[in-house]
């Protein structure tokens, strides 16, 4: 039954101007795409846990600037007019050059000039939950990547200092709910970690923060400390995809301010949301899947728009 409801879920919110999308895109051009993703994001993630986390926010902030068009991953390019938008603040973190680069070749091997950046970003967001133990679900593909980036867009991606009010209207602007879509998403934050300069601000009276919890944070990250010190997102089970990330905010152990909004803001139609997930896995997962199809589905490029790029960080 799940399946089915991930399935209709699936086409549903693929309708209207990105009908081009589809979970069979690949099926006679590149038939294995899945397999290859996964077999080399197996292999990486033996080295370094975080690679699922890594590359569901590069996924994130690529969709959230222009449009899941692999913008992001484009570097400074003088030559074609490129101004990258890993230089802006909230991206000079994105680290995920490497894996997306051995996974292009993979798929360049197998299937040369056909499988597209921002899809390689999709598929490896789905498979790298899957790997920590969350959902799967069919990934709606086709997208084609853009030849241009737009580092003044980056304003419009959610950052770790933002008010409530602030990254409900960032979810609206691309078409996101600021409730249901937020929450499910923001529980992506369920693995992986972050800096110190993300969340110290918090410690000295933010009184929505555990003050246990706040006491171990500062041993962690103390005044004057280095900002870029990594610690869980998840304390409780850091590098597993589960729904502990709402039971952290239900007791005030939430890391980022605007993960613990979620819970404490008074009247936000979030606070239930969070306790029903936290109530519920399985209400979660299936929450997750919707939301991040929908988010898939933020103005991609397909037909003869963009490219299929053979370098991921350059225009062809």
């Amino acid at each position: 039954m799940a399946t089915i409801f991930l399935l209709l879920a699936a086409v549903m919110l693929a309708g209207g101007s990105n009908a081009q999308l589809s979970p069979t895109f690949y099926s006679n051009t590149c038939p294995n795409v899945t397999s290859i993703v996964r077999q080399v994001l197996e292999q990486a993630v033996q080295s370094d846990v975080r690679i699922g986390a890594k590359i569901i926010r590069a996924h994130f902030h690529d969709c959230m600037v222009q449009g899941c068009d692999g913008s992001l991953l484009l570097d400074d390019d003088a030559a074609n007019g490129i101004d990258s938008e890993k230089d802006e603040i909230p991206n000079q973190t994105i680290d995920v050059d490497s894996i997306v680069a051995d996974i292009k070749t993979a798929l360049e091997n197998a299937c040369p000039g056909v499988v597209s950046c921002a899809d390689i970003l999709a598929i490896g967001s789905q498979i790298g939950v899957s790997l920590a133990g969350g959902p799967t679900w069919q990934v709606q593909l086709g997208r084609r990547d853009s030849r241009t980036a737009n580092p003044a867009g980056t304003t419009g991606i959610p950052g770790p200092f933002d008010e409530f009010s602030k990254l409900q209207r960032k979810f609206r602007d691309v078409g996101l709910d600021d409730s249901t879509d937020l929450v499910a998403l923001s529980g992506a934050h369920t693995f992986g970690r972050a800096r110190c300069g993300t969340f110290r601000h918090r410690l000295p009276n933010d009184t929505t923060l555990d003050p246990t919890f706040a006491d171990v944070l500062r041993q962690i990250c103390p005044e004057g400390g280095n900002a870029n010190v990594l610690t869980n997102l998840d304390s409780v089970t850091p590098d597993d995809f589960d729904n502990n990330y709402y039971t952290n905010l239900q007791n005030n152990r939430g890391l980022l301010q605007t993960d613990q909004a979620l819970f404490s803001t008074n009247g936000a139609d979030t606070v239930p949301i969070v306790d029903r997930f936290a109530g519920s896995q399985s209400e979660f997962f299936d929450a997750f899947v919707q939301s991040m199809i929908k988010l898939g589905n933020i103005s991609p490029l397909t037909g003869s728009n963009g490219e299929i790029r053979a370098n991921c960080r350059r225009i062809n």
